[in-house]
Order: structure tokens, then C-alpha cells, then sequence
């Protein structure tokens, strides 16, 4: 960004000198000179931006990574200066995560821990922890509004923005759409997004494109919605002076996401494509490198399922370590 230094002008100099005597027009001066200082640069350093860029892409020989056709977000970035890691749930429900499993002491004993491995499996890395709460839930059966997805009361919602403070984590409000639209439910949660630690999640999983009922087979997004999202939240940013927002977009078939080289971006929002597909480590690993390796946007997520990632042998939960061979490291991180 060229920034344009404010000076005085010959003229403007003359006239305030004849203007006084010579020791008040001196004083003067010397008063304007101090008042007049260069705009605070807006983006971060471009050269630590891509140096870290690099750093997760973990030595990644295909060109695919880094992504560097992009552009050098605002001050007060996350990613990638920090890694993300989220608990996800609804609190209503046991079976969509842990919160909704646990009261919120034990969520955060327990993610206290997740945050204390990667810290130790990545020091270079400083962790963020995150809430990730699913706050529009896809129903198998339409809602008074004739939508087949639930929106959650405003309660529910601060309820998990206080869970969050409990920890100086931010938050990731999820978006079910069903057969909504994301130009109806994203902007019902606009007082949460106009929070600083506010964030936005689309799971294209319950996008029902084609009228099916959530549940019964996987949705589809194409790149008019992620665009729609991120217009939506760089507007927000911009309005309300915000630091730079993120949008989670969760992935785990090819038919999830449409177009993504059509995918816009944004200095003042981060895309994280999030590779949520559970299995054996064998699978993930798969998954990952099939849909989000293989279609770069920006940055990339996995998340680990405390339970159905142990369905199958070997029952093995993927570690930190693990994930940190991954080409390109994840940068976000969620625990279902």
C-alpha cells in the first residue's frame, strides 16, 4: 500500500510566516510539524507474511503452496502467525461435540490440553483457542419458517461467547443453511460478527442445493456463496473498524465446494478450507491431500473426532505431530 506523507507546502509556509512575527511563526511551525505525522501503516509486513506462508507449507514441491497470488491482510491478522485451536458443538446436543458434552470447566481443561500440544509439537506457532459453535443447525423437518434448519436463541449464543472468555478465545459462530440461504442467515448474526472476536463458519455438508432433506445425502456450496460470506464480512470489518475476520469452510468431497478457483479474497478476511471428514488416519490423510491440498485457496484446517475417528482400526486419533508432517501444516484446528 503506498502511504502519501502529509508536509507543508512552500505556500502554506509562506503565509504562516507573514502572517506573525518570526519567533511565534517559528514556534508555530515547530507546534504544526509535531501535530503532523505519516498514517500508520495498515497491512502487516508482507515479508513475514510470506515467510511464514512458507514455513507451513512444510517444503511442498507441487506449487500449489503457498498460495501467493493473494493479498497481504490488515493489521491484526490471525493467520498465519498463529494457530487456531477449536472446540466444536452445539449446547444443546451431546452428540455434536464437545460442547455440548461437558460444562464449561471441563471444556476447558480439556481444551487447555489440545492448546498445550501444540504448543510443545510447534513453538514457532503460538496457539489462539477458539469456540466453534454451530449456531443455525440443519433439521431433517421444515421449521415454522418452512427453512429446515433452527436457529439458536440469542442466549445460547452468549452463552458460548462467555464460555470463550473464560479463556481469551475467539469465536466461530457455524452456519447449517439447509434450505436457507446464506444471503437470509448471515446476516441474522450481523451484532455477533460486528464483534472483534467474532468469526464465521459455512458448512456446505447441509447446503440442500437440490431440495433433498439435510441428512440424507452431502450438500453442495459453489463460490458465489464463500463470496457472498466474505463480501459480507469485509464490509462489516470495514464499517465498523474491525481487525481482519475469518470464514471457516468445512470440506470433505470433491462435490462440497464448486468453482474454488473462483474464490475471491479478501486483506481483511482469511479463508480457512477445513478438511472435516472422520475415519481411520489413513482416510484423513487422504482427504486432505484429495480436496484441500489439491484446491488451494488460502489457508488450510483439519479436525480430529474424539469418537467416530475411532470407529475403525487402527483406533488411533491423529497427533499434533502428525498433522505437523502434513503438506501444508493445518493452521486451524478443530475437536469435535
Amino acid at each position: 500500500m503506498n502511504i502519501k506523507q502529509l508536509t507543508f507546502s512552500g505556500i502554506a509556509l509562506f503565509f504562516l510566516f507573514t502572517a506573525c512575527n518570526a519567533k511565534k511563526s517559528s514556534e508555530n511551525v515547530a507546534s504544526a510539524a509535531e501535530e503532523v505525522k505519516e498514517p500508520a501503516e495498515l497491512t502487516i509486513d508482507s515479508a513475514s507474511y510470506f515467510k511464514k506462508l512458507t514455513e507451513i507449507a512444510n517444503g511442498d514441491t507441487t506449487g500449489r503452496w503457498p498460495v501467493m497470488n493473494q493479498p497481504v491482510p490488515n493489521k491484526g491478522a490471525i493467520l498465519p502467525f498463529k494457530r487456531i485451536v477449536a472446540y466444536y458443538g452445539n449446547l444443546y446436543s451431546v452428540k455434536m461435540g464437545v460442547l455440548g458434552e461437558f460444562p464449561p470447566k471441563e471444556v476447558w481443561r480439556r481444551l487447555n490440553e489440545e492448546v498445550a500440544a501444540w504448543n510443545k509439537a510447534d513453538s514457532l506457532t503460538p496457539v489462539q483457542p477458539a469456540i466453534h459453535y454451530i449456531a443455525v443447525v440443519a433439521q431433517g423437518s421444515p421449521m415454522p419458517d418452512g427453512k429446515f434448519c433452527k436457529r439458536m436463541p440469542a442466549e445460547q449464543i452468549d452463552s458460548a461467547i462467555a464460555i470463550a472468555k473464560m479463556g481469551n478465545a475467539i469465536v466461530f459462530l457455524d452456519i447449517q443453511v439447509s434450505k436457507s440461504t446464506y444471503q437470509h442467515e448471515v446476516p441474522l448474526l450481523e451484532k455477533y460478527l460486528k464483534m472483534p472476536q467474532v468469526h464465521l463458519g459455512i458448512d456446505p455438508e447441509f447446503s440442500m442445493k437440490d431440495g433433498s432433506i439435510p441428512g440424507k445425502k452431502i450438500g453442495t456450496i459453489n463460490a458465489d456463496d464463500i463470496n457472498y460470506c466474505s463480501d459480507y464480512l469485509a464490509k462489516l470489518v470495514k464499517e465498523n473498524n474491525l481487525p481482519p475476520k475469518i470464514l471457516v469452510v468445512h470440506r470433505f468431497t470433491q462435490g462440497m465446494v464448486r468453482n474454488y478457483k473462483d474464490i475471491k479474497l479478501h486483506p481483511d478476511v482469511q479463508i480457512v478450507m477445513h478438511m472435516d471428514g472422520w475415519g481411520e488416519p489413513i482416510l484423513k490423510r487422504s482427504t486432505y491431500k484429495l480436496y484441500i491440498h489439491k484446491e488451494p485457496v488460502q489457508f488450510t484446517g483439519f479436525k480430529l473426532f474424539y469418537k467416530n475417528d475411532l470407529k475403525k482400526a487402527p483406533h488411533t486419533l491423529l497427533t499434533p505431530d502428525d498433522l505437523m508432517k502434513l503438506k501444508p501444516q493445518p493452521i486451524y484446528i478443530q475437536y469435535q
